[in-house]
């Protein structure tokens, strides 16, 4: 099938994150290539190599070899895949740029019915699961009940049931690569920056091959990592917490001195009391660990080292003959850290 986009002449940019995805790279590049060329659009496909410790980076140079179009974006260590997409947004040159992972869970298929509704004039246009297959059922719970609540305690509208796997604008890239913030939840970006929006739905497949690398302490870590960018609820909670303990004991105090002039005050409650202290201590413990999550990032983000550092770039056909534009002239001193 055969999609007309809009102008002939715009550039798709696809972004792949990969790290250590070497069972699973050519077979998607197969799937991808074959989409690509039943789109009437100049396409670059840029894969950001996250620091692979495999043959990932090798099969990459192979794949670049064999497809003109194909773009090498090298990191010089594991950076985490936030990082990772930041710097392909970086590299890509697109009039419209799809993120999307390498691991065949998103349907490279779908990458038209994007197209289609960029065309339609929308700036952002996400993918939206209506199922995901190959999941554990914990997995698939825990992700349910984190989506539901950051919408209801985030500053902005983060959409439920969402990945990655989304379209942008040229609009939208240029608005996120103003970002530069070091603690990155990009899910909660994409909705920051506002701009119109459309979800297309689809059926999330298994993992193609290989092995997840988000196991449950990173996607712990990455929760963490969206409540604290969007939300202060969690300060919030710890001071309601705290006053409200405070007030508990105000009235056990009065409760006490109220027994002690009545009824005199014999030693005993020993039990209970270590209970309260040891309940109270641990509230003082959580509260502490949610204001030293806030302290960590802002001692993160003043710091302002670069996102990442590139090892090599080797770019597509399609980024060698806008080298000299003006838009990587722009590029090149965000990623340098110029201003």
């Amino acid at each position: 099938m055969t999609v007309y986009a809009s102008n002939y002449d715009n550039l798709l940019s696809i972004i792949v994150p990969a790290y250590n995805e070497e069972s699973v790279l050519e077979a998607f590049h197969k799937r991808l290539i074959s989409v690509l060329d039943g789109i009437e659009m100049k396409s670059e496909i840029i894969y950001v190599n996250d620091g692979s410790r495999d043959r990932t980076l090798e099969i990459l140079n192979s794949i670049r070899q064999c497809d003109h179009r194909v773009a090498i974006v090298d990191l010089s260590r594991n950076f985490g895949k936030e990082i990772a997409m930041a710097a392909g947004l970086d590299y890509a040159n697109g009039d419209a740029v799809v993120i999307i992972d390498a691991d065949l869970q998103d349907p490279p298929e779908l990458i038209p019915e994007l197209i289609k509704e960029w065309g339609n004039g929308f700036d952002v246009v996400y993918a939206k699961r209506t199922l995901r297959q190959g999941e554990t059922f914990f997995k698939r719970t825990t992700a349910f009940l984190f989506y539901r609540f950051i919408q209801r305690v985030s500053n902005v509208s983060i959409p439920e049931d969402t990945g990655d796997f989304r379209l942008l604008s040229r609009k939208a890239v240029e608005s996120l690569r103003k970002l530069r913030e070091q603690q990155r939840f990009s899910k909660g970006l994409f909705a920051w920056i506002g701009f119109p929006q459309k979800e297309v739905l689809y059926q999330r497949d298994p993992r193609y091959a290989g092995v997840t690398k988000w196991n449950y302490i990173r996607l712990w870590n990455l929760a963490i990592e969206g409540i604290t960018s969007f939300t202060i609820a969690p300060l919030k909670i710890a001071s309601y917490m705290g006053g409200i303990f405070a007030l508990i004991s105000f009235l056990f105090i009065l409760v006490i001195i109220f027994q002690t002039l009545v009824f005199g005050n014999p030693v005993k409650g020993y039990p209970s009391l270590i209970v309260v202290v040891l309940f109270i201590g641990g509230i003082q413990l959580i509260c502490l660990g949610i204001i030293g999550e806030y302290l960590g990032r802002i001692f993160n983000e003043t710091k302002k080292r670069p996102l990442y550092l590139l090892n090599n770039y080797y770019p597509s056909e399609n980024s060698s003959q806008i080298l000299a534009s003006d838009r990587f002239i722009v590029q090149e001193r965000i990623v340098n850290g110029s201003r």
